[in-house]
């Protein structure tokens, strides 16, 4: 199961690993940033939207958003500086460790 959201909060957070736990998976939290502020907010201000009447939040709404910071373990994406497929390159590498180190992911 891959289940994607914007979860700033812990207790968002929280819900989908309790989610995962009920279905009886293991959870694998990551975390995409993007870790240059001028190349995040180029990102930001020139994205378009394909879904009808989705308005997108501006840069300062970006800023303003509330974010807690994470209390556990988890995987962190950079994608400053990195097209999407070296991004992903980076995620796979990340879960292979992962899988090879508990025995996961088989």
């Amino acid at each position: 199961m891959i289940a994607e959201s914007v979860n700033p909060l812990s207790i968002t957070r929280d819900a989908w690993r309790d989610t995962g736990a009920d279905a009886g998976v293991t959870a694998i939290e990551i975390e995409v940033i993007c870790s240059d502020p001028a190349e995040h907010q180029q990102r930001v201000t020139s994205r378009s939207v394909d879904i009808p009447d989705l308005k997108l939040p501006n840069w300062q709404q970006v800023l303003d958003h509330a974010y807690e910071p994470w209390n556990r373990e988890h995987v962190i994406i950079d994608t400053a500086g990195q097209d999407p497929q070296a991004s992903v390159a980076s995620l796979i590498r990340h879960l292979d460790r992962l899988a090879a180190g508990r025995n996961i992911l088989t």
